[in-house]
C-alpha cells in the first residue's frame, strides 16, 4: 500500500481536479485558494477560517466538485486543533455533500468520503446526520480495525540497532506514532512528542515513533538533535499495515495494561496529546 500524507495529497487533488459542467464555478476558485492557504495561517486563526470555508462550501449547490471541496477541507481540518465547533461545521458540511451527491463504492468497500466522515465521528467525537449504508459500513470497518490494533504486537529495531517490543512495555503508557521525514504535519508534532516524553518519562511514558524510511534520511533530519523518544524502523511497512495506517501521522496510545485507549487520525497539538494520555492514566 502506498504511504500517504493525506492532507498534502488532498491539496493536490483539489487544485488539479477540473471543473465540470455541474460545478459551481463562481465560488470554486476562491474556495480552493482558501483551502490551500490554511496551512499558512497562524494556528490561532486557522479554526475560524476553517469554519468560514465550511459554510461557503455548504452554501454551494449539489455537485461532485462540492463533495471534493468538502472532503479536502475535512482532511485538512484534523491537522491540529481547530476547535470542536469548527470541526463540527466541517463534519456537517461533508455529511451534507455526501447526502446530496452519494459516492459509488470502490470494489465493494465504502468510498473514501464515507470513511473520512466515519473517522471524524469515531476519533474526533463529531456528529453526522447521514443515512447512507456506506457510512454505516465504514464505521463498522473502523471498529473492526481498532479491534485488531488492540491485539497487535511487534518487535522493531531502533536508531541504535536495539530491539524494541511493544508487549514488553507493559506497565508503561505507550505512544505509538507513525511518521515520515517528508510529512509536514509529522515534523510539526514530533517536537511536542519529544517534550512530552522528556517531561513525563518519570511516570513511565514511552513514545515509539515508527517510520518506514532509511536511517540515513532520519539522521539527515535530526542533525545533532537527540530526541527523548525512540525511533523505530519498519522498512516493509509490516507494522504500519498491521495498524491499518494509510495516512500519516497516526498515533495510538496504550495504557499500562496494554489496552488501546486513544488514537488520532492526524497531527495533534501538545494539549491534544496530553488529553489523550490522560485516558491512559497519565497525571498532568
Amino acid at each position: 500500500m502506498v504511504r500517504l500524507c493525506i492532507s498534502s495529497l488532498l491539496l493536490s487533488l483539489i487544485a488539479l481536479t477540473p471543473l465540470t459542467a455541474q460545478a459551481p464555478a463562481a465560488n470554486d476558485a476562491e474556495i480552493t485558494k482558501q483551502i490551500r492557504g490554511l496551512r499558512a495561517l497562524p494556528d490561532a486563526d486557522r479554526g475560524h477560517q476553517t469554519n468560514l470555508i465550511a459554510m461557503e462550501i455548504r452554501a454551494l449547490p449539489p455537485s461532485q466538485r462540492k463533495f471534493q471541496l468538502a472532503d479536502g477541507l475535512a482532511h485538512l481540518s484534523t491537522e491540529g486543533d481547530p476547535g470542536r465547533e469548527n470541526l463540527q461545521a466541517v463534519t456537517t458540511t461533508l455529511a451534507q455533500a455526501l447526502t446530496e451527491t452519494p459516492q459509488p463504492a470502490v470494489k465493494g468497500k465504502p468510498a473514501e468520503g464515507y470513511v473520512e466522515l466515519a473517522s471524524l465521528v469515531r476519533y474526533e467525537d463529531m456528529a453526522a446526520d447521514i443515512a447512507d449504508p456506506q457510512f454505516k459500513r465504514a464505521a463498522e470497518a473502523l471498529a473492526a480495525e481498532d479491534a485488531e490494533v488492540a491485539k497487535a504486537d511487534f518487535t522493531l529495531y531502533d536508531i541504535h540497532n536495539k530491539k524494541q517490543t511493544l508487549s514488553k512495555l507493559r506497565g508503561k503508557i505507550v505512544v505509538v506514532n507513525f511518521w515520515a521525514t517528508w510529512c509536514p504535519p509529522c515534523r510539526k508534532e514530533l517536537p511536542d512528542l519529544d517534550a512530552i516524553e522528556a517531561h513525563y518519562a518519570s511516570q513511565g511514558l514511552e513514545v515509539l515513533a515508527i517510520t518506514d524510511e532509511e536511517l540515513i534520511k532520519v539522521n539527515a533530519m535530526l542533525g545533532n538533535a537527540k530526541p527523548a523518544f525512540n525511533i523505530l524502523f519498519d522498512p516493509n511497512r509490516k507494522i504500519a499495515n498491521q495498524f491499518h495506517v494509510e495516512g500519516i501521522p497516526r498515533t495510538f496510545i496504550f495504557d499500562r495494561d496494554g489496552k488501546l485507549v486513544a488514537e488520532s487520525m492526524d497531527m495533534r497539538t501538545q494539549k491534544q496529546f496530553l488529553l489523550m494520555l490522560q485516558k491512559a492514566g497519565l497525571k498532568l
